[in-house]
């Protein structure tokens, strides 16, 4: 019979544990706000699909208001082929004729009665057990007709016209999951096939929603981008390799402050993404995801936090909480997604017009990735700004850095006077100087 040790117990507890700890502050941060989550029709067919849909029940459990739009396209040509109905596309738009829309409709219909019964499952010892997620859908999509484009005419194929805002917000303040197909609506009664995209990027932007998350082909992104990063790289490539990435920009120039883009293939990925700081896919921001800005007395604690652990080893003096908060003007922080990753601060001794760096931290997740060259770079022009002509720094363990970033070994009588009086000789450190002009 295979037995599990105490040591195995103890690290998966001390794992858990921690994961927990690390995701709380986004488990509160996430409650009552708008994701428009879409997957296309490789993902409902992938075999991660019902871990998927098991990791959507448990954000709908933690307080999280949910619309999600699903693809089919590879479902309809499918049933296109065994029907013998010629599929055409034009600008990745599906041409719909008749049959066509006869065969969008029914396979989109199964589908969404398929998801609706998979997020109805609710049997004991599984993750959905006592789950009891209400999902809804409905005629919430308003849409028209693509028409004719560069002389083809799309027939059934259509475009967002409006999205029934009012309706899903009703929905969602019930704690309902609103579940929206690839079709619209228009006032005439017509149904038009519509792109899953175009309505998770129209529906993010109508509800303001706090995300967008597109679970779809690996991108090859990097992991974050900004709006003018994502524009750079469609105008590099086709349009058509990056389907997600468009959209994501779409989006963004239309008001939704991030979008997430997933592989479908990476279980997890979605809280993955959601719950810890790097996330798990590629993040397009209207903003730049990093911020370096002047610290204030919030960021006391992430800053104690950030630079205990170099404190311990003796890399860098200890600080009070006291003294932080008495200092805060001095220093400059990092912040990743709300947390403080690195910081640095300047002390001016005006009257010999040299400035002392100190408290450069980065925290050992983030090091090796140009945050202490960025830090240094921002505390030069610091100094410069206000006449200072060179920095001072004293270091017990990173000399060798100081060095390779173009600071010279020093003499403590080098230092300004007030700073040889506050020289720790037990400390024994040692004395660098980089000239600012």
């Amino acid at each position: 019979m295979k037995t599990i040790n105490d040591d195995t117990l103890s690290l998966n507890t001390a794992t858990t544990t921690s994961w927990f700890r690390a995701a709380a502050p986004y488990i509160h941060a996430h409650r009552g706000s708008t994701f428009v989550i879409a997957f296309d029709g490789e993902t409902i067919a992938s075999d991660t699909f019902d871990n998927l849909v098991h990791d959507l029940a448990l954000l709908n459990s933690l307080g999280i208001r949910l619309v999600l739009i699903y693809g089919a396209r590879p479902q309809i040509e499918q049933q296109c082929q065994t029907h013998k109905i010629t599929v055409n596309y034009h600008q990745g738009l599906r041409i719909t004729d008749d049959a066509s829309l006869k065969i969008a409709k029914s396979v989109i219909g199964k589908l969404r009665l398929d998801i609706e019964a998979k997020l109805s499952f609710s049997l004991p010892h599984t993750p959905m057990a006592d789950a009891r997620i209400r999902c809804t859908s409905g005629n919430l999509v308003a849409a028209q007709p693509v028409g004719i484009r560069d002389g083809i005419d799309l027939g059934h194929t259509g475009e967002v016209r409006r999205i029934d805002t009012q309706g899903i917000e009703q929905q969602l303040a019930q704690g309902n999951i609103v579940l929206l197909p690839p079709l619209g609506y228009s006032p005439t009664g017509e149904i038009f096939n519509l792109s899953a995209e175009a309505i998770a990027t129209a529906t993010a932007s109508a509800l303001t929603a706090d995300k967008l998350i597109l679970i779809g082909d690996k991108q090859n992104l990097a992991r974050e981008l900004t709006v003018d990063q994502a524009s750079a790289v469609l105008k590099d490539s086709s349009n058509d390799l990056h389907p997600s990435l468009s959209a994501a920009v779409k989006a963004c120039n239309a008001g939704v402050q991030r979008v997430h883009l997933l592989d479908r293939f990476v279980d997890g990925a979605l809280l993955q993404e959601l719950f810890s700081r790097d996330g798990a896919g590629t993040l397009i921001s209207a903003t730049s995801f990093e911020t370096t800005r002047q610290a204030n007395i919030e960021d006391v604690g992430g800053i104690i936090e950030l630079i205990q652990p170099l404190e311990d080893n003796g890399t860098l003096v200890k600080r009070s909480r006291e003294h932080l908060e008495i200092e805060i003007d001095h220093l400059t922080v990092m912040e990743r997604d709300g947390s403080i990753v690195a910081c640095a601060s300047l002390y001016p001794y005006p009257e010999n017009q040299v400035g002392e760096l100190a408290c450069l931290a980065v925290s050992a997740d983030y090091q090796d990735k140009g945050r202490g060259e960025h830090l240094l770079s921002i505390i030069e022009q610091q100094a410069k700004s206000v006449g200072l002509t060179s920095l001072c720094v004293l270091t017990t363990q990173t000399a060798h850095w100081f060095l390779e970033h173009g600071f010279k070994t020093a003499e403590i009588s080098e230092l300004p006077v007030k700073k040889q009086s506050l020289y720790n000789y037990q400390r024994n450190a040692k004395v660098f100087i980089k000239s600012l002009a």
